[in-house]
């Protein structure tokens, strides 16, 4: 896994109340990347620095050894960045088919689009049998997969994902987990994630963040992290 990404003294915020303090990390070319952290950490505000919806006061964001600090999502998106949102964002009004589309607005070569359409559906076949069905009538799970289905649309070598479990059923958020793992292997791809579930985000990563308070208190492989007595330690106070 060469795809690598490089945050360096990244400082934002909104208005006047800055939310990351300097935070500094590096995927170092893993697989999947997990940060995690309590409730007003930062996570969400690092990822929306990182994907160029908010800009940074400070610092910088190197994907592959390209400048992305303060780039607009969709030239971040050209760079083979995807985001995958809270909640997986489809279009409850949109078919299935529509929402796919939707998420190679950045490609101009329409045969390249509709050969990822073909692979989508092969990857996916129950998005295939409803390819013509409202995305607001599908199941929680099947939402899931449209989402990531969208995001892989563009070919994205790095997939930002923001909190895949939430909403979901326990068994499928193992099952979304499996797909994020499986996805890493097959496509080649990273991800760089951020999950309130911390077992099941430390049953895939290859390295780990916790974020406190906008600064990063951990960095490591999952077995720095001894258990969850350390991590309440590192939540509430102790540096690792």
């Amino acid at each position: 896994m060469s795809v690598r990404l490089i945050v360096e003294g990244l400082r934002a915020g909104y208005g006047a109340l800055e939310i990351l303090h300097g935070v500094s990390l590096d995927t170092g070319g893993e697989a999947v990347t997990a940060i995690l952290g309590p409730n007003g950490s930062g996570k969400s505000t690092l990822l929306k620095a990182v994907v160029g919806v908010l800009s940074p006061w400070g610092g910088s964001v190197r994907f592959d050894g390209v400048d992305l600090t303060g780039l607009p999502p969709h030239r971040i998106v050209r760079q083979g960045v995807t985001t995958l949102p809270q909640g997986g964002g489809v279009f409850p009004r949109l078919t299935v088919q529509e929402n796919l589309l939707m998420g190679a607005y950045v490609l101009d070569d329409g045969q390249a689009v509709r050969t990822r359409l073909a692979e989508i559906f092969a990857r996916f076949p129950v998005l295939a049998e409803r390819r013509r069905q409202a995305a607001g009538s599908l199941s929680g799970g099947q939402q899931m997969l449209l989402a990531v289905g969208r995001a892989l649309m563009t070919r994205p070598r790095l997939m930002i994902l923001d909190e895949p479990s939430a909403g979901l059923a326990p068994r499928l958020v193992a099952e979304v987990f499996d797909l994020i793992r499986g996805l890493a292997v097959e496509e080649g791809m990273a991800f760089l994630l951020v999950e309130q579930s911390v077992r099941q985000a430390l049953r895939v990563a290859d390295r780990c963040v916790v974020l406190v308070q906008g600064e990063v208190r951990f960095a490591g492989g999952p077995s720095g992290l001894s258990g969850e007595g350390q991590l309440m330690d590192l939540y509430f106070g102790r540096r690792a």
